[in-house]
């Protein structure tokens, strides 16, 4: 493993949303290489960029993050990436589809960037986390 921070890209439809999620990612000590505003976008940047963490809007234009997430549970290339899902929809059966698609964990909006910050350096900290 190497020192250099892991590598996020962001994707929700609404830029106060990637803002926040911004910060958050950067007071993680993580290294966002890009945010993007709809689904279909996503899975490019996703494609160029191979990070080793997708934070993903549920409910996009182009692709949901759940289609996202599919997606690239499907590519063998990019399976690899932990997806983190972020919605409104704060069901216990909205939060198990995003588990169900292949999200490792699935975030309610409202949120403080500094608890999400914090919430992200505990995931990819964990014992057991292969990054």
């Amino acid at each position: 493993m190497t020192d250099a921070p892991l590598r996020v890209v962001i994707a929700d439809d609404d830029p106060d949303i990637r803002t926040l999620v911004s910060i958050a990612v950067r007071r993680a000590g993580l290294n966002l290489v890009a945010d993007v505003g709809a689904g279909d976008t996503a899975l490019v940047a996703l494609r160029e960029h191979k990070p080793d963490i997708a934070i993903l809007d549920v409910s996009m234009p182009g692709m949901t993050g759940i289609e996202v997430t599919r997606a690239l549970q499907d590519d063998a290339e990019l399976s690899g990436i932990r997806v983190f899902l972020l919605s409104a929809g704060v069901t216990d059966v909205a939060r198990q589809a995003g588990i169900d698609a292949g999200a490792e964990d699935y975030f309610f909006k409202p949120f403080s960037p500094r608890e999400l910050a914090a919430r992200l350096v505990e995931i990819v900290a964990k014992p057991g986390a292969a990054l």
